[in-house]
């Protein structure tokens, strides 16, 4: 299965670039399964109604969440009737929407996608997210119940999210991070066969400090005062993500390819795209 996971959508900017390139990739890297993270798509805070929609219709076959899945206040109905739609598994249990769904690919097919908060240098003390993926893997077993898994790590610290890969290696076939906008340079294929990078960075603009536009944020390192509040970079935005191929019979990973499509970053993708 060819599966590309892209990071997480900043603004106006980088929905541009998802609903203009997505379909592109799907054909020229023959791609089967789409997950992208689209918790800061709508003005760099939450998701609403409208931009779900466009990303799915634009190629997304689920989007992820995160910290701020409900700061749009429309997603609390949204996420109920749209099963593509996916929020943390280990907040609240009376958030509406689910952490977890099994979807099905072409060819009969089954793809468990899940995501997690990390709880190191969070603002809010989330549930442990361990339990709920050990919970996860003992009834949806990889190469028997479902042919791939991919995991969305939602958390600041390099260290956790490496801890939830190492924790979920052999038992899942994607862990990627999400949270942070900046792309590791670590995408590997950890020992048990889990595709694993730490953070697949933003689909977003780069000339910003991790998607907002510069002047206050920089106001704010140099001076410690607010003036205004932040506003998403509106340049021309890179689509950063993982390509990762799996063995259909054993759900693990095959090969794994940071990308990065447009925008001021080096390209990097399976192949090149015209």
């Amino acid at each position: 299965m060819k599966i590309l996971f892209l990071g997480d959508v900043m603004g106006r900017s980088g929905r541009s670039a998802v609903t203009e390139r997505l379909s592109a990739l799907r054909a020229a890297w023959g791609l089967d399964f789409v997950v992208v993270n689209g918790e800061n798509a709508t003005s760099g805070h939450g998701l609403n109604r409208d931009h779900a929609r466009a990303l799915l219709d634009a190629g997304a076959d689920v989007i992820t969440l995160g910290d701020h899945a409900f700061d749009q206040k429309d997603m609390l109905g949204t996420i109920e009737s749209e099963p593509r739609i996916l929020r943390p598994i280990n907040i609240s249990k009376a958030a509406p929407g689910r952490g977890h769904r099994i979807y099905e690919v072409p060819g009969g097919r089954k793809v468990l996608v899940a995501q997690v908060l990390g709880r190191v240098f969070m603002k809010q003390p989330y549930d442990d997210p361990f339990s709920p993926l050990d919970a996860l893997f003992r009834t949806h077993r990889l190469g028997a119940a479902v042919n791939a898994t991919l995991i969305d790590i939602h958390c600041e610290a390099t260290s956790e999210k490496m801890g939830v890969g190492h924790f979920c290696d052999g038992k899942a076939s994607v862990v990627v991070g999400t949270h942070t906008h900046v792309p590791t340079a670590d995408a590997q294929i950890l020992p048990g066969g889990t595709a694993f990078q730490s953070d697949a960075g933003m689909c977003g603009d780069y000339d910003s400090v991790i998607g907002m536009e510069k002047t206050e944020p920089m106001r704010r390192f140099i001076t410690g005062m607010p003036k205004a509040r932040f506003s998403p970079a509106m340049g021309e935005a890179t689509l950063s993500g993982l390509y990762v191929e799996t063995d259909d019979r054993t759900g693990k990973a095959t090969r794994v390819v940071q990308v990065r499509q447009g925008g001021r970053l080096s390209p990097s993708g399976p192949e090149a795209v015209g």
